[in-house]
C-alpha cells in the first residue's frame, strides 16, 4: 500500500465515522488496533485517547500531537466517504491530524525496528478538543509523568492557507477563548400594572448595549478582540414583564490584559443592573483554552523542517482569533510549536471554512504533514 492509499483509506473511515468530544470510543478502538498491529506500545489515561511511545536512539524525549473528536454538524459533502452520523461531522479537520499521526507512527516504528530513529517520540491522540479540554485533561491524569518531554509539536489543516503552505507564528498564535453569562432575576407583574414589576426586558437591553459598547470604548483599537452575543433572552408571557432574562457569549483575545479589562467591565454592568432597575445580575466567566503560545526556541526547528519538507513558511502577522486547547501543552507540559497547514484549492473545490459543513481537503496533504514532522525528529536537537 502506498502512503498516498495509507492516508486515503484511513482518513476516509474516520471521516465516515465521527464521534464527539468524550465520545471517541470507536475510533480510538481504531487507532489502538492499528498500533497493536504495528507492536507500538500505548497507554490510555483517559476513557478515549491514547499516547504512544517508541524508544529512539539519544536521551531527547519529544512529542507530537493529534487531536480525534469530530464536531455537532451535519455534512453536506456530495462525496461517498461522507459522515454516516447524522449531524456530527469532521468539520475541523481533526480525521487528518490523527491519519498524518499515524503515518508518523508506521515511519518512526520502521525506523526503530532498524535501530535508525534519531529521539524518544511519544504520539498523542488526543480526545476532546473541541470541548473539555481534553490536553488539560491528559495533563492532569498524569499522562506524561513518565516522558521527560521537552518539546511539543503539532499541526492544523488550514483551508485559508494553499496547498504547500504552512502558517507560523512566534509567540501567539490562537486565543484565549472564554465564556460568559449574564443571569438576571426581576419582579413579574400583569402588564397592566407593569410599574409594580422589575423588568428583565429593560435591564437586558441595558445589558446588550454596554457590552456592546466594551470593544469600542474600553479596549485598544490597534489590538484584535472579540466580546462576541450570542444568545440571550428574557420574559415567560406576552402580556407579563419579565422576570428572567439572560446573555451568554464569548470573549476572545490574545492578551491577558485585555481579558481582564473586558471581565473588569463584565462585573461594573452587573453591579449597574440592581442600581438602574431593581433587577438581581451576576455574571459568571468560565475559562476556556489560554492563547497558544509558540515558543521561539522552537522556531528555527520548525522553519528548517518546513522547508527540508520542500513546503513553504508563511508568517502570520497576527494570531487567529479562534481557540486551541493545544496551548495546555506550552502552558503546563514543555516548550511547543503550533502550525497551520494549508489545504485550500480552488481548483479542486477546497474553499471552505474550519466548522463548516463542507470542509473537505485533499488528503496527499498528510503526507506533507508526516515528512514536517520526520523533519522536526531529523533537525531536533542539531540547532
Amino acid at each position: 500500500m502506498s502512503e498516498l492509499e495509507f492516508v486515503t483509506q484511513h482518513r476516509r473511515h474516520l471521516h465516515q465515522h465521527p464521534e464527539l468530544s468524550l465520545h471517541e470510543f470507536e475510533t480510538t478502538q481504531y487507532i489502538t488496533r492499528f498500533l497493536d498491529e504495528l507492536n507500538v506500545s500505548y497507554e490510555q489515561p483517559l476513557e478515549t485517547g491514547a499516547i504512544a511511545y517508541l524508544e529512539g536512539n539519544s536521551d531527547h524525549t519529544i512529542a507530537f500531537r493529534a487531536d480525534i473528536d469530530a464536531l455537532p454538524i451535519f455534512e453536506e459533502n456530495n462525496v461517498d466517504y461522507r459522515s454516516q452520523t447524522d449531524n456530527v461531522m469532521h468539520a475541523c479537520g481533526h480525521d487528518g491530524h490523527t491519519t498524518a499521526l499515524m503515518l508518523f507512527v508506521k515511519r518512526c516504528k520502521a525506523m526503530a525496528d532498524q535501530h535508525q530513529l534519531p529521539h524518544n517520540v511519544v504520539f498523542i491522540f488526543q480526545p476532546a478538543e473541541e470541548t473539555g479540554g481534553g490536553a488539560n485533561r491528559l495533563i492532569k491524569a498524569g499522562a506524561f509523568n513518565q516522558y521527560p518531554i521537552e518539546a511539543v509539536f503539532g499541526i492544523h489543516v488550514n483551508p485559508f492557507a494553499d496547498e504547500g503552505q504552512v502558517v507560523i507564528r512566534d509567540e501567539e498564535i490562537t486565543a484565549s477563548a472564554t465564556e460568559y453569562r449574564f443571569f438576571l432575576k426581576g419582579l413579574s407583574s400583569h402588564v397592566a400594572d407593569k410599574e409594580q414589576g422589575h423588568s428583565c426586558g429593560e435591564a437586558l437591553i441595558h445589558v446588550l448595549n454596554q457590552v456592546g459598547q466594551i470593544q469600542q470604548y474600553h479596549l485598544n483599537g490597534l489590538k484584535r478582540n472579540i466580546v462576541h452575543m450570542g444568545h440571550f433572552n428574557a420574559g415567560e408571557a406576552i402580556n407579563t414583564v419579565p422576570s428572567n432574562g439572560y446573555l451568554e457569549g464569548t470573549i476572545r483575545t490574545y492578551d491577558a490584559t485585555d481579558l481582564n479589562i473586558v471581565k473588569n467591565q463584565m462585573n461594573k454592568i452587573a453591579k449597574s443592573v440592581k442600581l438602574l432597575f431593581n433587577v438581581d445580575c451576576e455574571v459568571k466567566f468560565e475559562e476556556g483554552y489560554p492563547a497558544t503560545m509558540n515558543s521561539p526556541k522552537l522556531r528555527h526547528i520548525v522553519e528548517q523542517s518546513i522547508l527540508s519538507a520542500n513546503l513553504k513558511v508563511i508568517e502570520k502577522p497576527l494570531p487567529f482569533l479562534f481557540g486551541e486547547d493545544f496551548s495546555f501543552y506550552g502552558q503546563q507540559l514543555a516548550p511547543s510549536y503550533f502550525a497551520f497547514v494549508g489545504t485550500r484549492s480552488e481548483d479542486k473545490g477546497f474553499i471552505t471554512g474550519l466548522h463548516t459543513s463542507h470542509l473537505n481537503f485533499d488528503e496527499k496533504v498528510l503526507i506533507d504533514v508526516a515528512n514536517y514532522y520526520e523533519q522536526i525528529l531529523n533537525h531536533y536537537g542539531k540547532e
